[in-house]
């Protein structure tokens, strides 16, 4: 393939990736999520006053809900707060540009594996159109951050294979990838293991670059360090660990009482060892599945579209192909890819919810388009001298691959939004919206908890002075087992409306003779109370109801 064209090819390509992740970006996801919110809050709190929410000056590790979030999507989108504000663009335009780039970066790492730009063109194409990265790449999510800095590092590190000072270069984005997301933090570190296991040769010939490449891993790792052994490191692992699920040694013991096996064989059969190992594996075979890769996807409604695999059905026979040729014509790095595929699902498997899962599994997206791309060149080698043959299976991979994407992109612009608005926690901008208006007539506003965090999704959308929060006296958080809530800050209230003692009538009574504004889900409020607003998801069922006590 010629220079210029494929320059223009790649220009194409990006192109369109970023048309892809761009257009309507601000609509659709339908809402704003908890996080989205979060990250963004925190980005502007750190822009204006240099702390995060909680008063924390530049952290590492950003306390929030109480999961303690990873920095480097907080910190990188500052600037499109910076210059967009807080509103839906300037939280999206970061994973816009960034799931861009990583387009671009996966173009450099399939031809750099492979040396040929063909494979890089299409790995490129694939991961553009990919309704897995795109999914992920159009709301702020952490985990598609962190496949751009490992795409980035293996990239850096398979030019280290020429070059031996490329492996110092690679060190940099693999650390970064560690303060992105946590499935990172294992995948990174097993990763860079494993491949100092397969090409200990090459690195033992270059032991000099080998050896400062480690050291300044562990060095840039060291930050993380005083948090990875703190309290707060085992709390956040407990909240999804298949090792901490509360519900694991009741059903041992269950399971022992009514073995009819005599012992030492229930024990042996029925304990933490067995049972932590088999839903290690179930949740890892979870992921190979034709229907996770090609049919439904993940369930988790943020985190897929629905009724569409991770990959295209058209990919199917591909993706076997070229794992097929990868090993059958014993390319140099077999090993390197196979491993990038297999470590990524790890992570997931030690967790207890959402499985299969896309948006932890999102470090193999990579790793599967160029296979499937490989499998796509070598299928189109295999026709070479039947020129007519090798046209016709281009245009016709061209046009299944169109029809695919056109299916996907009205799904995804046309039905996921009406379908899955609730799940996008849709309604709160209109709400805060109307508070933003009326914030001046009332005494106290009072706001449900029901659909999740509605404190952050006020600061946001009002676009309250961080410092004002950080430093405001009227400001109660609360921590449960696994969570931090916020229950008051200046004048505003939020219970769990409609529990005892915080239910309409109750808050009514306490604070009699005082204007109160409620807001809640339907069924909150006494029937022929007068609604101020009502706010329905895109389907048309009832998502907030706003009134009031004079």
């Amino acid at each position: 393939m010629g220079k210029h064209l494929s320059s223009f090819l790649l220009i194409f390509i990006l192109v369109f990736a970023f048309i892809l992740r761009f257009y309507k970006v601000s609509e659709i996801p339908p809402s704003l999520n908890w996080d989205e919110t979060s990250i963004a809050y925190n980005a502007y709190s750190i822009l204006k006053t240099g702390k995060d929410e909680w008063g924390k000056f530049l952290p590492l590790h950003l306390r929030a809900y109480g999961e303690y979030k990873l920095p480097a999507q907080i910190y990188a989108s500052i600037p499109g707060v910076a210059i967009f504000g807080l509103n839906e663009l300037g939280v999206r335009i970061t994973p816009v540009v960034y799931g861009t780039l990583t387009v671009l970066f996966l173009y450099f790492l399939a031809r750099r594996l492979f040396k040929n730009s063909y494979i890089g063109l299409v790995s490129a194409f694939l991961l553009a159109i990919s309704p897995w990265h795109i999914q992920l790449t159009r709301a702020s999510f952490e985990s598609s951050f962190s496949v751009f800095w490992v795409i980035l590092g293996i990239w850096f590190l398979v030019k280290g294979f020429e070059k031996p000072k490329w492996w110092i270069i690679s060190v940099i984005p693999f650390a970064i990838s560690i303060y992105t997301y946590n499935s990172a933090r294992i995948f990174t570190p097993l990763f860079l293991l494993t491949i100092a296991l397969i090409f200990r040769k090459e690195f033992w010939l270059n032991k000099k670059e080998a050896v400062f490449s480690a050291l300044l891993f562990f060095l840039l790792m060291l930050p993380l360090v005083p948090f990875v052994l703190s309290g707060e490191a085992r709390a956040r692992y407990k909240l999804v660990s298949i090792s901490d699920d509360p519900g694991l040694v009741p059903r041992i013991s269950q399971n022992r009482n009514l073995s009819k096996l005599s012992a030492p064989l229930p024990r042996l059969i029925h304990n933490r060892v067995t049972y932590i190992s088999f839903y290690f594996v179930r949740n890892y075979l979870a992921h190979f599945t034709p229907d996770f890769l090609f049919i439904n996807g993940a369930g988790h409604k943020q985190h897929h579209v629905q009724r569409v695999g991770e990959l295209f059905a058209i990919q199917a026979p591909f993706w076997l192909a070229g794992w097929y040729f990868l090993f059958k014509k014993k390319y140099k790095y077999r090993w390197l890819i196979l491993s990038w595929a297999l470590i990524a699902f790890i992570p997931v498997s030690v967790t207890n919810d959402s499985i299969p899962n896309a948006l932890r599994t999102i470090i193999a997206a990579g790793a599967y388009q160029i296979i499937t791309a490989l499998g796509v060149y070598e299928i189109w080698i295999l026709l070479r001298g039947k020129r007519i043959f090798q046209l016709g299976f281009s245009v016709a991979v061209f046009l299944i691959l169109t029809i695919s994407l056109s299916a996907y992109l009205k799904n995804y612009y046309q039905d996921y939004p009406y379908l899955y608005s609730r799940d996008w926690q849709y309604g709160y901008k209109q709400v805060v919206n109307y508070i933003k208006d009326h914030y001046n007539q009332y005494d106290l506003i009072v706001f449900s908890r029901h659909y999740g965090e509605p404190h952050m999704f006020t600061l946001f959308f009002l676009g309250w002075d961080p410092a004002k929060f950080q430093n405001d006296p009227n400001l109660i958080r609360f921590e449960t087992y696994d969570w931090v809530r916020v229950l008051r800050f200046d004048k505003f209230y939020f219970p769990d409306l409609g529990d005892s003692g915080t239910t309409f009538s109750d808050i009514s009574k306490v604070y009699s003779g005082r204007k109160v504004l409620f807001i809640g889900k339907g069924g909150d409020f006494p029937e022929g109370l007068p609604k101020l607003l009502t706010v329905d998801f895109l389907n048309g069922d009832r998502a907030f109801e706003i009134v009031e006590t004079k």
